[in-house]
């Protein structure tokens, strides 16, 4: 198949390479590595922060959402394994959780993409990455309800990436001292080519691609120049995983950060700090 000798490649623009990648069929091996396919959507606002995924590692799948009421300091979590699990409904732009202890629905808006295609080990990986997406919807839990009026991301992504995979990843909204709304996702260890990868600073809407970053563990991430941003954590959730074959470890935190991105003080800002040990 051709098409990686385009890549690293980021867009949206002319030149998309030909490989299989959303939204043409991708067989579940290629190059000797197994497709994977996820969707994580977050919501971060003053009062509630709310994540809902699905993924697929070849056959195997699972769904899960993570709830934290910022306001009486609780939280919830669930994830499901059965591949066909509707707990979790992704279309389009509408986002639903039916679960046990909760029932939400958030209504994506329109915000500027970045797109990418990155070489990872003999396969690649895609990504389609939205911050500062504007959200609106419902949070119910059995003591509480939410109506959601602010922000958050769109993290849409597939490939065939190296069998073993560690990265670091966050996303977040916010604003400058300026008064300009921003956004963030930055990431360490995948789809992180010193070009055309997946990091990217929105600022007043319109994204732009920093140099890489180093990450300090889920506490900061630093820019090249010396900025740093800072990360206050306010709710975690923890998984392990092993099906012999496919093995994870995952670390999931909501919080506030402080400090600058890449130059752009920050006067607020909330999102998540991610790490990823994987073997699929």
């Amino acid at each position: 198949m051709g098409g990686e000798e385009q890549i690293p490649w980021r867009g949206p623009g002319p030149g998309r390479p030909d490989l299989a990648i959303p939204p043409a069929r991708m067989p579940l091996r290629s190059r000797g590595q197994t497709r994977k396919r996820w969707r994580y959507v977050g919501f971060y606002g003053e009062q509630v922060m709310l994540c809902a995924a699905r993924a697929q590692v070849g056959p195997l799948g699972q769904c899960f959402w993570a709830l934290w009421d910022r306001e009486d300091d609780r939280s919830y979590a669930n994830t499901r394994l059965r591949p066909g699990s509707d707990e979790v409904r992704m279309e389009d732009e509408l986002i639903e959780i039916e679960a046990r202890g909760l029932r939400a629905r958030l209504e994506l808006g329109d915000s500027a993409p970045i797109e990418t295609i990155c070489p990872s080990g003999s396969g690649w990986g895609w990504t389609r990455k939205r911050a500062g997406v504007p959200i609106r919807g419902t949070i119910e839990t059995p003591e509480k309800r939410w109506e959601l009026n602010g922000y958050g991301v769109d993290d849409q992504s597939a490939g065939y990436q190296r069998r073993r995979t560690s990265w670091h990843w966050s996303a977040g909204v916010g604003r400058a001292t300026d008064g300009r709304p921003v956004a963030w996702n930055l990431v360490e260890g995948i789809n992180d080519p010193p070009t055309n990868s997946e990091r990217a600073i929105w600022v007043g809407g319109e994204p732009s691609e920093p140099d890489p970053v180093s990450f300090m563990g889920l506490d900061a991430v630093e820019f090249p120049g010396g900025t740093k941003l800072d990360f206050i954590p306010g709710s975690e959730r923890v998984r392990d995983d092993n099906f012999l074959l496919f093995r994870s470890s995952y670390r999931h935190r909501f919080g506030e950060f402080r400090g600058s991105l890449d130059g752009v003080e920050l006067a607020e800002g909330l999102g998540v700090m991610e790490q990823h040990d994987a073997v699929w």
